[in-house]
């Protein structure tokens, strides 16, 4: 396996709960109150959609997908959600800090560094929102088990949050089949002060659509006997996804780096290269006083 990079779950195509829209000459992040569903490939006017977008709106109420059935590829909630604090070069996409709240790992002027992570609002690079919490949610649509995955990108407290729990919960209640079960994506909407009453929407996960909890246990059960008869190895699934994801400094690269500042960073709040770079020698300078 090459070093440096990061193997992460094939990825079949994008769910998102918004798009990119082209106003006054700039391309801007704009909210939606429903799940989109698009392949990896771009045009002139955005994201092409996935023939398993039309599918699930043919089945919407008034053709608005705010639910799609899905499964987990693996057994631990932080192996399906990869989730941190992270800083992005607005310039080039280019990852430059990524931390848990306890520890980073950041590009420095002397090189990669291990530093305290503060989290953003205590980070001296970090405020005014150029680092934000970075989640990758990702999932099987349907009952396929081929191990290619849609992933769901988010800077959302709300949705990093609720995805985390619900997961965490499901996979105590269920005795750890949280692969096996039918589960959903769902989409939820709330107002908050901050919001000025407009709803806000995040995603949730639970239990699918006309299942009970004691039913969606019973067939995932059935699920785990028959792929197992098969010779499915759910542990050895789980620990290569870990050797891939940290076979890499950071998971992101330049490129999904470039699309994550497209979306989810307004355009006119970008720091220049210069102004990260000395917020970088900034805190190597107050290291070095501490040493002397």
């Amino acid at each position: 396996m090459i070093k440096g990079l990061a193997i992460t779950p094939p990825i079949l195509g994008r769910i998102a709960i918004g798009r990119v829209v082209e106003k006054n000459g700039k391309r801007l992040p704009e909210k939606d109150d429903q799940f989109t569903i698009t392949t990896q490939v771009q045009s002139r006017e955005g994201w092409i959609l996935h023939p398993l977008d039309e599918e699930l709106r043919q089945k919407a109420e008034k053709g608005k997908i705010r639910s799609i059935p899905v499964k987990l590829l693996f057994s631990e909630p932080e192996l399906n959600l990869r989730a941190e604090y992270s800083l992005f070069d607005r310039q080039t996409g280019r990852p430059v800090c990524a931390g848990d709240g306890n520890e980073c790992r950041r590009r420095t002027a002397g090189g990669l560094e291990k530093l305290p992570c503060p989290s953003p609002e205590g980070c001296d690079i970090g405020g005014n929102g150029f680092c934000k919490p970075y989640g990758r949610l990702h999932v099987v649509i349907g009952d396929d088990h081929s191990l290619g995955s849609f992933v769901f990108r988010t800077t959302g407290y709300n949705s990093i949050r609720t995805l985390m729990a619900r997961m965490s919960y499901l996979q105590a209640a269920s005795g750890n089949l949280l692969p096996f079960l039918p589960l959903e994506l769902k989409l939820r909407g709330k107002s908050t002060t901050m919001s000025h009453g407009t709803p806000i929407y995040y995603v949730v996960l639970g239990i699918r659509e006309g299942y009970t909890l004691a039913e969606a246990i019973r067939e995932a059960l059935s699920t785990r006997a028959e792929l197992e008869a098969a010779g499915y190895n759910q542990s050895a699934l789980d620990q290569a996804a870990i050797n891939g994801f940290t076979n890499a400094v950071f998971e992101v690269d330049e490129e999904e780096g470039s699309g994550v500042i497209e979306e989810f960073y307004p355009t006119d709040s970008s720091p220049s290269p210069q102004a990260m770079n000395d917020g970088l020698k900034g805190k190597l300078g107050e290291k070095q006083a501490q040493k002397m």
